[in-house]
């Protein structure tokens, strides 16, 4: 059964960022080299982009050399869709760790300028 002939539900929310994510990933693979892998370059300029914000949440800082070896676990100095996802998923996780910090943080602040009678 082929994908056109299948009525298609609205993408949800969380299908729309799956879709985001290899389009980027395909903005930068496409540049040189393999068109579905990263080169180092492709890799660098990806996480200075995409990652600007976020990779700050990630606890143990990396440089671009450290999280490629880190990434490339076949080691053909390629990043595979796979082995970013990888990066991906470690960013997301750290991001969602340091959301819950600034919650507890914002609720602490709260109940300190509570005032008792």
């Amino acid at each position: 059964m082929s994908k056109t002939s299948q009525i298609q539900e609205p993408l949800s929310e969380l299908e729309k960022a799956m879709d985001v994510i290899i389009d980027v990933f395909h903005q930068y693979s496409r540049r040189e080299g393999d068109r579905d892998t990263l080169t180092k370059r492709e890799l660098k300029l990806l996480i200075e982009k995409q990652l600007v914000n976020y990779l700050r949440h990630v606890k143990n800082k990396a440089t671009i050399d450290e999280i490629m070896k880190d990434l490339d676990i076949n080691k053909d100095a390629q990043i595979s869709f796979c082995e970013v996802m990888l990066l991906i998923t470690r960013v997301t996780i750290a991001t969602h760790e340091h959301l819950h910090d600034v919650e507890d943080q914002q609720q602490q602040q709260q109940q300190q300028h509570k005032h008792h009678h």
